[in-house]
Formats: structure tokens, sequence, C-alpha cells
């Protein structure tokens, strides 16, 4: 994809003995939101929704398909939290790389496919100066850290779509990139192959060799400043979800604890099979390689109070000018306008006795004064997928809160023609599985805490 995304870390290809999945711990903290840190939320939402691509068609894109194995039922985990505590609306990843392993939190984000640390290599005189309450990983440290060379096929062609620089000096000099987002921040470093430890569901440790990162010293832009780097989880030959799931299973698995938690209340995002079935799933069509690098799905309709809404089907048609992705790399929920219209206006009638603030909080239109609110006044809104799935989402996660007593409806206006995204405050307390092989999506409600 032309214009990249601001999402979270890296890439893993590795190869496993004898397991089947692996589980990434995701950890979200929880604290009342000021206005300032939901401004900059919007803000990067908005950027990031105007470089989804507006063609169903992926250009410039082809995946070859890894040969899944399915085996034992040992997956793979990493914890996963909420990143309220640092002011932005994205869930880190909690990641540890390198021989010896060292400790990096990445944003998890399902619509890219580089996934890079901010990293430090071949320091002058051996010494890497890091600043003071800074991170960054320390390549010359690791001893399975190895380059990719500039003057390879993989540097010069594979890796052309993670924007590979084409100079070198030397055919000893590894293989550089300049990664550009749409925001206007960016990530230049070094692409190498390192280890990936991660935890198994058995209570083993597992080290994923050759694990595709990129070294970044050097990026600008706010996206990046509260996490060590990105973890890609595209649709994408690079992505760390396809090389993971390719290892155990041909499927992943997270679960979003409440957006607001604190770094304490953490889940696990998982490759492989889940450790407990006791969750009532459901189903629907996963549609892969069609919106670039993102996970897209069949949405049917949206209802409100079980009243299905009079929304053009042009708007859902994933193969002309619609459609709707998950994105763990959004925060808020964005619908097409002639999905948000009706949407809003059915919503607002709840609402109508609490008055709107006009807090001139753009692109959120609606938010009151939550004194004397109740959950109970809202009717449940309801998202439709083909083959019949029905996915409801707790009031909270599209009621939400915007600072001590002040509620706003948590939907924004996406272009029309164009896509609609599902982003994570409304997939929070739902479990999600990416089942790659069998190409579809499975939800259900959980509290997503640790068993």
């Amino acid at each position: 994809m032309a214009e990249h995304l601001f999402v979270f870390l890296f890439s893993l290809f590795f190869s496993l003995a004898n397991s089947n999945s692996i589980n990434l711990q995701l950890i979200h903290r929880h604290h009342a939101p000021r206005i300032p840190s939901l401004r900059r939320t919007l803000h990067l939402d908005q950027i990031r929704l105007r470089a989804i691509p507006r063609n169903s068609i992926a250009a410039d894109f082809q995946i070859q398909e890894p040969g899944y194995y399915v085996g034992d039922e040992i997956a793979g985990e990493m914890a996963i939290y909420s990143a309220a505590d640092f002011g932005v609306g994205q869930y880190f990843v909690a990641v540890r790389a390198g021989t010896p392993a060292q400790r990096v939190a990445l944003i998890a984000d399902t619509g890219s496919d580089l996934s890079w640390i901010k990293c430090k290599y071949r320091c002058p005189s051996g010494r890497c100066d890091v600043p003071t309450g800074k991170r960054f990983f320390l390549a010359d440290q690791s001893v399975s850290f190895k380059t990719v060379s500039c003057d390879s096929i993989r540097c010069k062609a594979d890796l052309s779509s993670l924007f590979s620089l084409s100079r070198c000096h030397s055919p000893s000099d590894p293989c550089a990139y300049d990664y550009r987002y749409a925001d206007g921040s960016s990530a230049q470093g070094i692409f190498g192959d390192e280890a990936v430890v991660l935890k198994l569901t058995d209570g083993n440790n597992t080290r994923l060799p050759n694990v595709l990162i990129g070294c970044t010293d050097s990026f600008s832009g706010q996206s990046f400043q509260a996490a060590d780097g990105v973890l890609g989880l595209g649709y994408s030959n690079h992505s760390f979800a396809v090389s993971a799931a390719a290892r155990f299973g041909g499927k992943f698995s997270y679960c979003l604890v409440d957006h607001l938690s604190h770094q304490n209340k953490s889940s696990y995002m998982t490759f492989g099979p889940r450790k407990s079935a006791s969750e009532q799933f459901s189903y629907t069509d996963l549609y892969l390689g069609v919106i670039g690098t993102f996970y897209a799905v069949n949405v049917r309709g949206i209802s409100i109070g079980g009243a299905l809404l009079e929304i053009p089907s042009d708007a859902w048609d994933l193969a002309r000018v619609g459609g709707v992705i998950i994105d763990s790399g959004s925060s808020l929920t964005a619908l097409s306008l002639p999905a948000y219209g009706p949407v809003m206006a059915a919503l607002k009638q709840s609402l109508a006795k609490f008055g709107n603030l006009n807090l001139g909080l753009d692109p959120l239109k609606y938010c009151f004064n939550s004194t004397g609110f109740s959950e109970s006044v809202v009717p449940r809104l309801a998202i439709h997928f083909g083959g019949g799935a029905k996915f409801e989402p707790p009031v909270k996660s599209y009621i939400i809160d915007a600072a001590p007593g002040v509620k706003c409806l948590g939907f924004v206006a996406a272009a029309w023609p164009g896509v609609s995204v599902i982003g994570n405050i409304m997939q929070q307390n739902h479990l999600w599985e990416f089942d790659l092989v069998n190409r579809r999506l499975g939800f259900a409600a959980s509290s997503c805490t640790q068993v």
C-alpha cells in the first residue's frame, strides 16, 4: 500500500518443531480520558482513515499463501494491553526480541505489514547512547540479529513494498528503508532477521528464528512517541500475523479489554488454538486482499433497538465502492456517509433530553453532559454480518467517555464512496479470531481476563 498507516511492530517469520500456536499478550489501562488526548486520537484516526484505499482491489498486492501447518493443540501468547495510560487510543503488545531477549512494547495494528522497533545498530565505539526515559532495541547486543544484504533479491524486489531503498554502496551493506506514513510521520532504518520469544500455552517458551523486523534508528511524528515500534498484523507476506499463523494452525486472535483499562489489566494475543472454548462464537466470512492489507467483512445492515435501518446496500458492497474492515489500529468506528446519517439520527433520538454540548470535537458531532445518564435509555445497536452473524457491542462501545461528566456518540463520518471501519473501541470486551485458512472471522463477548 503506497500510503502506510501508523500501526504496530514486526513481521515474524518463524519455524517451530513441535508447536502449533502462539499467544501475544495484550494489555489495557483504565482512567478517565481528557479532551486533549481525545483530540489527538481523533486527529490520528482521521489521517489513518484517509489513507485506507478507496478501491476494492488492492493495487500491486499479491498474497503468496503460506503452507499452513495444523498439529499439536499448542498456542503462542503475548500480552496485549490498552495504551490509555499514555494518552493514545492504541493497544500495545509486549514483545521479547533478540538473544538474549530484550523487551519492547509495540502497537498492535491489523492494517500494517511492516513491523519495526526503535533500534540502535553499530553504534560509534560500540557504545549506544539512549536518551533517559527512552527504550531502544540494541541490535549489536543480540547474537541472533542478522541484517538483510542490500545487494540481495530480497532487498531489491521482495521488500520493495516496504519501501526498501535502492542505494547499495557495498554488497555487504544492510538493506535500508524509508517508510513514510500518511500523517507525515516516517521511519528510517535497516531490515534484519531476528529471533522472537513467545510463551506457549503449555507453560514453555519458544524462540521463533528469522523474524523480519525493521531496525529503526530515525523516526518522526507523534504516531510513535508512546510505543517502541509497530507490530504488523495485516494480511501480507511480510506481516507478523501471516507468518506466525502459518506456523500455528493458520489463525490468530486477540481479546481487547476495556479501552480505558490500566496496564495491569491485560489479555492475550494468541497464535493458534484458543485456550478456552467456553465463549459462544459467531462466524462470518473474511475477505482477504481486497482492501489493501486490511481484513474486510461482509456487512448486511445495522439495527437500532431491533429495527433495521434504511441504509443503501452500496455502503456495504466490497465489490464496488463500499465495504467494511476490522481495524485494531483505529480507535473510533467510522461509517461511510450513507450509513453514518441513519445511525446517528436513530441514536440521537434517545439522547435528545441531554442536548448537544457543541464542544468542537470534530469529527465527533454529538457530545452531552452525562449527569443522570443511564445506558438503559440507549437502544441496542447491532451490526448484521453475512451468514446471519450478529455483533451486539456494549453501549459503552458507541456512547464513549470523552471527559469526566461528558460522553459522545462514538462514530465519525467516512467519505463516500469509501470504506467503513470497525475500530478498537467497538471491538472491546470481545474475543476476535482471524481464521486465515478457512477465511472466516469469529467473535464472542468476553471479559478478556487472563485465565
